[in-house]
């Protein structure tokens, strides 16, 4: 349940970021029906959503542009390794057919 709360939250700042707005616990709890309650309350909540605010304050910066950038490749590289994976089993699922 809370990985999945977690999600919500996670993709509603991921879109309130995108328009430009910004991210604060009144929308998120407007967007994911989340009460504002548990969303200060719940450290893994608000966690996600800090992280989300502090990104946009440094947004503006260079040095939060680089941050954000060397974030962004180190999610990539993973993400890559990962479908590196699933390419692997898949090839081997195949193989056993």
């Amino acid at each position: 349940m809370t990985s999945q709360r977690i999600r919500h939250v996670e993709q509603a700042c991921a879109e309130l970021a995108a328009r430009g707005e910004p991210v604060t616990f009144t929308s998120i709890a407007q967007r994911t029906a989340i009460p504002r309650g548990t969303l200060y309350r719940n450290t893994a909540l608000r966690a996600v959503i800090d992280e989300h605010r502090a990104r946009a304050a440094q947004a503006t910066t260079l040095t939060g542009l680089a941050a954000q950038l060397a974030t962004q490749q180190l999610a990539l590289r993973a993400l890559a390794d990962k479908v590196r994976k699933h390419e692997e089993q898949l090839r081997k699922l195949s193989h056993r057919r």
